[in-house]
């Protein structure tokens, strides 16, 4: 870590710091006991003092306290503060940020420097224009583009909460009437893009944000293109999206894709939401593809009992293989999910933030190499936990990067995994578990009662 000079200058230099305010807070370390000795370790511990009087003082976040302490002394994209780090998508890392003049919180979304190839840029600028086009309340809003150097950038509104998998996956399936109203909400959001031309791609439970108070929001559009506009379209004629949600005429003809094709990928959103499993888990993605195409899943009642027939029928109408037999519209979605809705509930109070015991991401500045780390969308995308929601916006200072860390500790509250099936691993662990006990009981009963007769028969040959 650098010396207390070298984060006092650091502090400085980015702007976010004001010579007084530093004053102030040695002052209050000072004050504090906790301040101004002697050595060369204690200037080392003095620098984190510092720093955390500062986030204490509500001067700087501790984003930005971690990131000036490692030295990094830039810290906005154009008239954006980035306050901190939100996720890392297969299109870009996710920030957060607030307008220096206007105070307004905002998602920056930026196209990593190791990804920025004419094509790469040129699609980045074609979802900034698509997401540009639209207007709803269950929609995650645009509000502005720019480019900071060579850094090109999105801005769209923060919402604050989580996004649909995460929650599944730390409470359990959703009850019917709370999944019936988030979905119900994102339908009406995908009816609006839909009636303008345009197709999502990549619905999935991942991409639909879902505030404290229960509204939904449909994000990520990077997949998004319009239905007439295939020619200038570069995804229009692949397999893009993820496999656990992908409609079975987009894997037989990726042309084929259609709003009709967002409504199957909607469906398998339902089934996950109140099952805890995707329609097909196991299994590469290509095995997943052809599932698709060929197999019926599991009942959902087999996993949710408390499913009626008639919301059961509505996963089935969005699901159905052909699409001329699936429902035809996501407003037609909307309209039969609203007897079952529980519209705008607040989240269930289990709902935890994990915080990241790691670094976060760094600002990408356009002028080292010091850039975040992302890959892209590749054909047939895994739902596999690694591959994050651009815009799942619990921020990592309250802890929302997908490290090992968090993962680990979000598997103690999450449903059982959809990676096997659960009548097959609950009689395996059943037959272990027993084994289990019973060796443990019968082994040391043994000794003892070996450990007895070994006595009885010394005492008995040693008398006289």
């Amino acid at each position: 870590m650098a010396s207390r000079p070298d984060f006092r200058n650091t502090a400085l230099l980015s702007g976010l710091v004001s010579k007084l305010q530093l004053e102030e807070a040695e002052r209050a370390l000072r004050e504090d006991g906790s301040g101004d000795r002697d050595g060369p370790a204690i200037l080392l511990a003095a620098d984190d003092q510092l720093a955390a009087k500062l986030v204490d003082l509500g001067v700087i976040t501790p984003y930005q306290s971690a990131q000036l302490q490692a030295g990094r002394t830039k810290l906005n994209l154009g008239p954006y503060q980035v306050t901190d780090y939100i996720d890392k998508g297969g299109m870009g890392q996710v920030y957060k940020a607030e307008h220096d003049v206007m105070g307004r919180v905002v998602a920056v979304k930026v196209l990593p420097l190791d990804k920025a190839t004419p094509e790469a840029i040129e699609n980045f600028r074609r979802e900034v224009r698509t997401q540009a086009q639209l207007d709803h309340p269950h929609l995650v809003a645009a509000f502005d583009a720019g480019r900071d150097g060579r850094v090109h950038y999105l801005v769209t509104e923060y919402i604050p909460g989580t996004d649909l998998r995460r929650l599944v996956r730390t409470n359990g399936p959703l009850p019917m009437h709370q999944a019936a109203g988030i979905i119900m909400q994102a339908s009406r959001g995908l009816a609006y893009a839909h009636q303008r031309g345009l197709i999502h791609r990549d619905v999935k439970p991942g991409n639909i944000l879902v505030t404290p108070n229960g509204i939904a929001k449909v994000s990520d559009l990077g997949l998004a293109g319009f239905i007439h506009d295939a020619d200038n379209d570069p995804l229009a004629w692949k397999i893009v999206g993820t496999p656990d949600y992908l409609a079975p005429e987009r894997i037989e003809n990726p042309g084929a894709g259609s709003s009709i094709s967002d409504i199957y990928s909607l469906g398998c959103t339902v089934y996950y939401t109140v099952t805890g499993k995707v329609p097909f888990p196991g299994g590469s993605p290509k095995e997943k593809a052809r599932r698709h195409r060929e197999e019926t899943p599991w009942h959902p009642r087999r996993f949710n009992p408390d499913l009626t027939d008639e919301f059961v029928e509505i996963i089935e109408d969005m699901m159905a293989k052909d699409p001329l037999q699936r429902i035809q519209s996501a407003g037609e979605v909307a309209t039969r999910l609203e007897p079952f809705a529980i519209e705008q509930t607040r989240l269930p109070t289990s709902t935890k933030l994990f915080k990241s015991p790691w670094m976060p991401q760094p600002l990408p500045t356009g002028h080292d190499s010091d850039d975040a780390q992302a890959t892209e969308v590749g054909e047939y995308e895994q739902d596999n936990g690694s591959s994050v929601n651009q815009f799942s916006q619990v921020t990592a200072g309250s802890g929302a990067q997908d490290t090992l860390s968090m993962r680990r500790r979000a598997l103690r509250h999450a449903p059982p995994l959809a990676l096997t099936e659960p009548p097959d691993s609950e009689h395996f662990l059943s037959r272990g578990v027993s084994v289990a006990i019973a060796l443990a009981i019968s082994i040391p009963v043994s000794m003892l009662l070996g450990a007895l007769l070994s006595f009885f028969l010394l005492t008995l040959f040693d008398r006289p």
